[in-house]
């Protein structure tokens, strides 16, 4: 299979991802580069380039920058400084379209993860710092209605499901008997929809992928409010 007009990924990403899974270490990295390139890197630019006119249409507030540094796609390089982990290399293929006032990965924005029996879209804010995530709540609980409407829309939920960490105890302010206390436990405000490697490699993936972006658009729209950056 090639890569199509519309859609630049092709299996040999995937085999790409498992070979390297398997050799993650620099000596193989280097041998194996020019299939980094072909493979991975260059139909991932061209697919956010791509994506640009599907995703001003879904909000004109986000960025789809086709660059390997500073741009929506992800660094294959880890950063192994503080973990246990010194595996140099991430063994998957990680897209943000973030929105244009975010500084960095913690902000609104739509996530497109593809990996080996793990794909998968993801959208809304991960991690949020400490005033964003007090200002969610805040709005949560003055703004209950809203919050539901955005958390329990119909074509949004069809899709997508809740998840990221959340604390086991209230967050300060808040009783355990507060109706939406499950929502306000919450440290992340994301939600994700699960992908096949056929799917992924469709020629209509693209089109596809703007679809689920726009079913996610009034979650992330309510989040943009919460944190007041335009939608």
């Amino acid at each position: 299979m090639t890569a199509t007009a519309d859609n630049p990924f092709r299996p040999a990403l995937f085999s790409f991802i498992r070979d390297l899974a398997g050799n993650n270490n620099r000596d193989w990295f280097q041998a194996n580069k020019d299939r980094y390139e072909e493979h991975m890197k260059e139909p991932a630019l061209r697919f956010i380039s791509d994506f640009g006119p599907h995703l001003r249409r879904v909000s004109p507030h986000f960025n789809a920058i086709p660059k390997a540094t500073g741009g929506s796609l992800f660094r294959i390089y880890r950063d192994t400084r503080f973990g246990k982990d010194k595996t140099p290399y991430k063994t998957h293929l990680g897209i943000q379209f973030r929105h244009k006032q975010a500084k960095d990965v913690h902000a609104p924005g739509f996530y497109l993860h593809i990996e080996p029996k793990q794909c998968m879209i993801g959208v809304g804010i991960w991690h949020p710092d400490g005033p964003s995530l007090k200002s969610i709540r805040e709005t949560i609980d003055g703004d209950r209605r809203s919050w539901k409407r955005a958390r329990d829309n119909k074509r949004f939920r069809q899709s997508f499901e809740i998840g990221g960490e959340s604390l086991k105890r209230p967050p300060r302010g808040y009783d355990e008997d507060h109706p939406l206390i499950d929502d306000l436990k919450r440290k992340d405000f994301i939600a994700f929809t699960n992908l096949t490697q056929k799917e992924v490699l469709a020629p209509e993936f693209p089109k596809a992928f703007a679809k689920q972006c726009e079913a996610a658009a009034p979650f992330v729209r309510w989040l943009c409010g919460a944190v007041d950056v335009p939608f």
